[in-house]
């Protein structure tokens, strides 16, 4: 799966209105949108004070809903760390289950992993690189791309899950950084990206960021429009780079900022939004 220069890569954290708009883009659309899905934490039942559902109930529906929504074409998928070393009622590891169903009508999904994964996770994935020959998406952020030894980490990784640079897809996600002033942050980028060699041997290479913030508390009641700082630095990081620099894909966070984490409704007071 080779991405071309106007595919953009919208990072998901699976929330309904997120696969709803999925399903219902256009089918030429489709054709150039290609997700990173991360499947979220379990949900804290506050009242009751434990979590929702089990690591099994969690996953359960996933590939039926994707399926459907997204209908086999291209995603990475990848898992919340703290549900990363989870197992099914069975014990099957939590990845297994998801690319074993996935595997019955679609080989299109990509297995992604972070550094923070463990040996059980990487094993899985690695079992999925081997029956579906998809490939890897390995996950960086912009602290990880800036420590000394990288390339080895990276390489570590490449044969836990036997998968070649060919194969690799190396996805930067920046989470919510400070964008400006945006020519300052493109060249610290820039040099950063320099410290990983054989950049141009990985299959793909794609930069998601988010100007959404943590938290809409402090906008004004009515109408407040946000500035698209990710996707104005992204324009000004093309710009900077140099001829021969390999150029990134886009993506983003959609309607969740990366750091969301779910609170005790009983205690907030939540205000409308419409996000598009």
């Amino acid at each position: 799966m080779i991405l071309n220069d106007e595919t953009y890569v919208p990072s998901l954290r699976w929330r309904m209105g997120e696969y709803q708009a999925l399903l219902w883009l256009q089918s030429a659309i489709k054709d150039r949108v290609v997700p990173l899905i991360s499947i979220p934490n379990v949900e804290y039942d506050f009242e009751l004070r434990r979590p929702r559902k089990s690591v099994h109930e969690h996953a359960l529906p996933f590939a039926k809903r994707y399926k459907h929504k997204w209908d086999g074409r291209w995603a990475w998928i990848t898992l919340h760390e703290a549900i990363a070393n989870g197992h099914m009622n069975d014990g099957q590891h939590v990845f297994d289950f998801i690319f074993d169903s996935l595997r019955s009508n679609s080989s299109s999904a990509i297995p992604a992993v972070s550094l923070a994964f463990g040996a059980g996770t990487f094993a899985a994935v690695r079992r999925a690189v081997s029956y579906d020959h998809n490939g890897v998406g390995i996950l960086l952020r912009l602290e990880e791309l800036m420590t000394d030894g990288l390339d080895d980490k990276i390489s570590e990784i490449a044969k836990e899950v036997s998968a070649g640079l060919d194969e690799t897809d190396l996805i930067i996600d920046l989470l919510s950084p400070r964008f400006e002033p945006y020519a300052d942050f493109a060249t610290a980028l820039i040099s950063a990206l320099q410290r990983v060699s054989n950049l141009n041997e990985y299959r793909n290479l794609v930069l998601v960021s988010t100007a959404i913030p943590e938290s809409l508390g402090g906008l004004p009641k009515g109408i407040s429009e946000l500035c698209r700082h990710d996707w104005s630095f992204y324009r000004e990081l093309l710009r900077a780079m140099p001829a021969t620099f390999r150029q990134p894909n886009y993506g983003d966070c959609t309607i969740v900022h990366p750091n969301f984490t779910a609170a005790d409704m009983r205690t907030l007071r939540p205000a409308g939004k419409i996000i598009y």
